[in-house]
């Protein structure tokens, strides 16, 4: 597949900011540490995450405050890669530089400052978050956007815990998606490649299955003789099922097999061996395990996990933490409402609906947004089909939370070559939205 030759300017402009090093606010941690205070006494809303949820508020606050909010936006990565679409890397329909961008235009465009950098910790009660270089910054409102972190510990086979090593999970893309690429690329002709889901909720509920189908293309043309096994650890497909297992059947026969209730229990990397709760070891060429999830590092080792000590519980009004005052969370991270996955399109909806509220809040001291988003997603199934689901979501005031509007739920009846282009469409507004 190739993008439009304006998308392909777009994007190659991008990488040659990143590469010449064009990011806003890699000064130097002297200079960093001089600037503790506000800019002419603007209200400060710092952001923790640039990701879908946060270079939307970002944007979105200077954009509704008319520039009246100062924004500072920390992240440790020089430059945004886009998950949704990562799995097409398989099929080769899509490669990393295509879903890979430079934050620079956005951030100089809105006077955001960007600071390349890790948070080691949040001080709720002096409103100060720390960097791990040493530097310290005070807020007015604090917006944690951390995505999610995986959780190896229940896996003793695994000697580091830490880095996961020996697991491939590539549910964040970049160098694992590669490597994952790269396993599949030097697998023999009749291997065996697994992929393990965790209990539901994870990031992206159809991912995985869409994985399946992406890899069963690039199986079909280099190596016909070779399966796929899905082991679920949910009683059934967790989003699309019928769909999902329509395609399985009529375009991968005898090559993706389906097995649910498969709880994994731990993993041996180098025998390639996956351990199972109930069922036998199963021992495949290559692992694809997606291990447990919860809220991201930060978010945890805050006291903002408060729903199993792995989730965020917010206000949906004002997505507001319900364990820390003036610190609202975003995306992933959250303890969803009524079929509200985690997904790139909430986490972009949230980000737009608390720069409204924020905004509201910081400058005129009163709150009248009531939140409205939808959840879109598509699903790549073959190489010139997919099928999408959709809901639309907005503030019960009855009920404090976001309820589904009767009415709105969309599936596709099947995978068409018009949900096909419409994902890839999607895929583009979003991060022409959020990056520029």
């Amino acid at each position: 597949m190739n993008l439009s030759h304006n998308y392909r300017m777009h994007r190659r402009n991008f990488i040659q900011q990143l590469s010449a090093g064009l990011l806003l606010g890699t000064s130097s941690s002297q200079a960093l540490a001089a600037n503790l205070g506000k800019a002419n006494g603007l209200p400060r809303v710092i952001i923790v995450g640039a990701g879908f949820g946060g270079l939307t508020v970002a944007k979105y606050l200077r954009q509704f405050s008319q520039n009246k909010i100062e924004v500072l936006l920390i992240d440790p990565s020089p430059s945004f890669v886009s998950s949704p679409m990562s799995n097409l890397i398989f099929s080769d329909q899509f490669n990393l530089q295509q879903i890979t961008f430079s934050r620079h235009a956005m951030v100089k465009k809105y006077g955001i400052r960007y600071i390349q950098n890790s948070v080691s910790r949040i001080d709720p009660e002096q409103q100060n978050i720390f960097l791990s270089s040493g530097e310290r910054f005070n807020y007015d409102r604090l917006v944690v956007s951390p995505g999610i972190s995986y959780l190896f510990d229940d896996y003793s086979g695994i000697q580091d815990k830490k880095n996961g090593t020996g697991i491939v999970h590539a549910m964040q893309a970049g160098p694992q998606t590669l490597q994952l690429k790269k396993s599949l690329e030097a697998m023999t002709n009749g291997g065996v490649f697994a992929i393990t889901i965790p209990v539901a909720p994870y990031r992206c509920p159809p991912s995985p299955y869409e994985r399946a189908c992406q890899v069963g293309l690039y199986f079909k043309k280099h190596q016909p003789k070779s399966k796929i096994l899905i082991l679920d650890a949910n009683p059934d497909v967790t989003s699309k099922s019928l769909l999902f297992k329509k395609v399985w059947a009529n375009h991968f026969p005898q090559m993706i097999e389906y097995r649910n209730n498969h709880t994994l229990m731990d993993v041996d990397p180098q025998d390639g061996r996956l351990i199972f709760e109930v069922q036998d070891d199963i021992t495949a060429d290559v692992l694809n395990v997606i291990p447990p999830m919860r809220a991201g590092d930060i978010a945890h080792t805050s006291g903002l996990t408060n729903i199993n000590r792995r989730w965020c519980g917010i206000d949906f009004l004002t997505c507001e933490s319900t364990a820390i005052s003036k610190i609202h969370v975003l995306g992933d991270a959250t303890q969803g409402a009524d079929l509200m996955p985690k997904s790139a399109q909430i986490a972009y909806g949230q980000g737009k609906a608390c720069a409204h509220t924020l905004t509201e809040i910081l400058l005129s001291q009163t709150l009248k947004h009531q939140p409205h988003y939808d959840n879109l997603c598509y699903s790549f199934m073959t190489e010139s089909t997919a099928a999408h689901i959709k809901t639309d979501h907005r503030y019960d005031e009855s009920r404090k939370t976001m309820s589904v509007i009767q009415g709105s739920q969309e599936l596709s009846s099947a995978p068409t070559t018009e949900d096909f282009k419409q994902g890839v469409k999607w895929a583009k507004d979003i991060w022409q939205d959020i990056l520029t």
